[in-house]
């Protein structure tokens, strides 16, 4: 009768439908002598559940890593030489007046200025070509459809005439 049941027990524990006290069951069975002939190559598998569960890993974990604080100094001076670079140009009273410059400098400052009203300007008078050059272009294609009613125009009179 115990057969029969350890027997049920090993089709239900292959299909993984045993509780955790039939598992108990099976384990006890395996573990001891008297194992059936035909159930002998179960006992192994039942042995090495066993004997991992008294298993221990002996080696230490190291917790830390070996990354070095580095970075974070790196970020910290990052942050330190931008707020110096911002607030260092600033520490006057804000900005300079055009007369608070040295003579040479205001110089440089009002050739600058006409180079760039010069570069503007031709700027702007490139942009006139240019809208002069889309515009023709806009006609160039409106031509081009009207040519194309003309030879649609010219295929229909063909057909018409040939019948």
């Amino acid at each position: 009768m115990v057969l029969n049941n350890i027997e049920k027990l090993v089709e239900k524990y292959n299909n993984a439908e045993t509780t955790l006290k039939e598992e108990a069951q099976l384990k006890a069975y395996f573990l001891s002598d008297d194992v059936a002939p035909h159930l002998e190559h179960y006992k192994p598998m039942f042995q090495y559940f066993s004997n991992a569960k008294k298993e221990q890993y002996t080696k230490d974990v190291p917790l830390k890593s070996n990354k070095t604080q580095l970075y974070k100094w790196i970020s910290v001076a990052a942050v330190a030489v931008l707020m110096l670079g911002i607030f260092i140009p600033n520490w006057n009273s804000g900005p300079k007046t055009l007369s608070e410059y040295t003579p040479e400098e205001q110089k440089l400052y009002l050739e600058t200025k006409q180079a760039l009203a010069l570069i503007s300007n031709n700027l702007n008078q490139g942009l006139q070509g240019m809208n002069a050059l889309d515009m023709a272009g806009d006609n160039l294609n409106r031509g081009l459809e009207k040519a194309h009613y003309i030879s649609v125009y010219s295929n229909t009179t063909n057909k018409l005439l040939k019948n």
